[in-house]
């Protein structure tokens, strides 16, 4: 995959936000009318578009019945030793950065099995409210 598309609000606040998270802007450019950017990090690329009359975005994570895309997840296993760790220095990462909003987390670490892995995950929102997931595996069953 090339990259993963988010459209934001205020694209120099997102910036920040996932600077924080271990992205670096690799290309700036625009998109017709608008400011956009390339960022590099935890294995892949995202692209940022600045929006210039934002609407809210729908709830995707706590609306049960929302469809469409739901959220990016990065795999931390290789970067972090546990996730309530890694999400405590991002706290505070996030806390001495004036133009953003404390950290909201969606969902709280947790274990959960998928076929023979057991791994950790948690659930962040990016500045526009956008679901993050965080991920870890934790162990191989058999």
């Amino acid at each position: 995959m090339h990259h993963a598309s988010i459209r934001t609000g205020n694209i120099h606040r997102a910036i920040a936000f996932y600077e924080q998270l271990g992205f670096t802007v690799s290309e700036r450019f625009t998109t017709g009318y608008t400011l956009a950017c390339w960022m590099e990090g935890l294995g892949g690329r995202i692209e940022l578009i600045q929006i210039p009359e934002p609407k809210p975005a729908p709830d995707a994570f706590a609306d049960e019945h929302y469809v469409g895309y739901y959220h990016l997840s990065f795999d931390l296993t290789q970067t972090a030793s546990d996730l309530p760790g890694w999400l405590e220095s991002l706290k505070a990462r996030l806390a001495v950065v004036a133009e953003l909003p404390p950290l909201k987390i969606l969902l709280e670490p947790t274990q959960q099995q998928i076929g023979d892995r057991i791994f950790e995950v948690a659930f962040i929102a990016d500045t526009d409210g956008l679901p993050l997931e965080f991920i870890r595996t934790l162990a191989k069953l058999g």
